[in-house]
């Protein structure tokens, strides 16, 4: 017997009103969601997706958006009529959020009001819909926080969102979704930059609240093989329509749409070797008319024939590794050892240290890439910012082509910046909101007196920009005027500017869509034969690691649990750590 309809979507439209004209966000689509389903909608950032569940929810702000057409019904469970969300007041929908539909927003950190306990504001949603009160709500709250996993439900009640790490503040958030028992929650990007591990447990709480309640999700990312792992059925969207829908394992065994192809291939593998990995380009042409939409053709494309296209050949790798270990380390760490206050005493000594990288060696070869992986707090970041001194380790060596950086004065490290750089986990925050990107290129150049003068090192910048596939017209925007795909080169650009040799890349991809992903991921790779560039490249993402990876490390707690070829440590994992690492990695359909 099919499962009764909860949710249905019919030619939803969802327009904005900008400087440029009229943009169709969500143009027209339509799907159904029935009763202990899993949905998934897929897309690249700007497909719509999140678009389509903020009207959903009523939370389009207008202006400049606006819901210009279509209906969304929601079914009662008590076999009513359905109810048009679009014809409710302000005020019934109010009543309708939150009791029958519920949201995880993709944000928790900017979703949270950081001057409030998550207890509090848990406990807001259950008072507002709910006739209960204080001492009640609370115990319905702790209740909740044990059910999502969230360690001393307690301490978290009484704990600041800043306080908590990030899957925590995932599991808060849920617990506030699923405080008054919804019918449908809607989750938008809640897994996104969450380590495998922390993801695993999310989607399988989400799996077991939805049963428990007879509910219905919305799951939306831009991750295919989380959708493959949790999702009965699939919506596709591209230019804010729906490309193609049906069961997932139609969806991903045997997809129609040249785009529905592209982010299946975007994909790092895990059972192959690829010297680039397939963008959408390889299976559409998309063009921009004058008008400023976006048209696009087919490409007659198999996955199959594009990757076969990008395969390594037989002996590349055999080669490759001959070639680099053959020379001199270009890097060399020595009992690294970097530790943070956590407990001190009443006169302010340090009782207790958190041990973030402890007692750690390996060596780095000219032109290698050193995968570094790990869950957070496991001290990836930790090392690589130790390594370049913006923190300073406890203790042990680190030698950069024979110099060791432990022991440089601060004008000496001042050089050394010409040569070692950075490329940070969050390109937003990176860069300056008031400075324009073609300002934050040069002055990296002004400061190190790089180059002659400063029409040359405009010259400079356009040629960066280029070398990161951006434009010449984009010198004068700001940091907000681009995608995060866009402010990633910018970073990668502005790394450049220096002509370094050694780039430390910290999560550079980790929230970037999976296509947007490929295309950065190969330009690091090219950048790196172009410019002889050798990187440690610091992720929580396994199968992004192993195709970036001449060896790979993996950290545990501080210390290196386990490091070879990413290729034999994916067959044969030594340690138990690794093993439940790659057992995490989501896959579904796509094994």
């Amino acid at each position: 017997m099919a499962a009764a309809k909860l949710l249905e979507v019919i030619d939803l439209q969802t327009w904005f009103t900008t400087e440029e004209g009229t943009v169709k966000a969500v143009d027209g689509i339509s799907f159904t969601l029935h009763r202990g389903e899993t949905l998934g909608i897929v897309g690249e950032s700007g497909s719509g997706k999140s678009v389509s569940s903020l009207s959903i929810m009523r939370l389009i702000q207008s202006p400049p958006g606006q819901i210009v057409g279509g209906q969304i019904l929601f079914y009662p469970k008590d076999g009513a009529a359905p109810i048009d969300l679009l014809k409710l007041s302000e005020e019934e929908m109010r009543q309708q959020r939150g009791n029958n539909i519920a949201m995880i927003f993709q944000e928790p950190m900017t979703s949270l009001n950081p001057v409030f306990t998550c207890g509090d504001q848990v406990m807001e949603a259950i008072l507002l819909h709910q006739k209960t009160d204080k001492q009640s709500a609370k115990q319905r709250v702790l209740q909740l926080f044990e059910k999502v996993q969230l360690p001393d439900p307690e301490r978290i009640f009484n704990a600041y969102p800043h306080q908590i790490s990030g899957g925590q503040k995932q599991r808060v958030m849920i617990a506030m979704a699923m405080s008054c028992n919804p019918q449908v929650l809607i989750a938008d990007e809640p897994t996104t930059a969450l380590d495998v591990t922390v993801q695993k447990k999310i989607l399988e709480l989400m799996a077991d609240l939805k049963k428990e309640l007879d509910a219905a999700i919305v799951f939306i990312t831009h991750d295919l093989g989380v959708v493959a792992e949790i999702a009965d059925h699939v919506v596709v969207m591209f230019q804010g329509r729906i490309v193609e829908q049906g069961k997932a394992r139609d969806i991903f065994l045997d997809p129609k749409h040249a785009y529905t192809k592209s982010l299946l291939a975007c994909r790092p593998p895990l059972n192959d070797m690829l010297r680039k990995l397939p963008v959408v380009d390889d299976f559409m042409s998309i063009q921009q008319e004058e008008s400023g939409t976006k048209t696009f053709t087919q490409k007659n494309e198999s996955i199959a024939d594009v990757l076969q296209k990008y395969r390594l050949p037989a002996n590349y790798l055999q080669d490759r590794r001959a070639k680099l270990y053959q020379q001199k380390p270009t890097l060399e760490v020595k009992n690294l050892s970097t530790w943070f206050p956590k407990k001190k005493g009443f006169f302010g000594k340090v009782k207790t240290y958190t041990k973030a990288v402890n007692e750690v060696s390996f060596d780095v070869y000219p032109g290698e890439t050193l995968g570094l992986v790990g869950e957070s707090g496991c001290g990836k970041t930790t090392l690589g910012r130790s390594i370049l001194r913006l923190n300073n380790p406890r203790s042990g060596q680190i030698f950069y082509k024979g110099k060791d950086l432990l022991e440089m004065s601060a004008a000496d490290l001042k050089e050394l910046r010409k040569e070692v750089q950075i490329i940070f986990q969050d390109p937003y925050s990176s860069l300056n909101p008031r400075m324009t990107i073609g300002n934050a290129i040069l002055e990296p150049m002004e400061v190190h007196g790089i180059h002659a003068n400063r029409s040359i090192r405009q010259e400079k910048v356009v040629d960066l920009l280029e070398t990161v596939n951006l434009h010449a017209d984009h010198l004068s925007r700001y940091p907000h005027e681009f995608s995060g795909g866009q402010r990633q080169r910018v970073c990668i650009a502005r790394a450049l500017a220096l002509n370094p040799k050694f780039i430390v890349c910290d999560e550079s991809v980790s929230a970037l869509d999976v296509s947007v992903q490929a295309q950065v991921l190969n330009l690091l790779v090219e950048l790196r034969e172009q410019f002889d560039l050798t990187y440690i490249f610091i992720s929580h993402d396994l199968s992004v690691v192993k195709f970036m990876s001449d060896r790979m490390m993996v950290m545990n707690q501080g210390e290196i649990e386990e490091m070879g070829y990413p290729d034999e440590i994916y067959k044969n994992p030594k340690q138990a750590y690794t093993r439940g690492l790659i057992e995490a990695i989501p896959q579904g359909f796509l094994k």
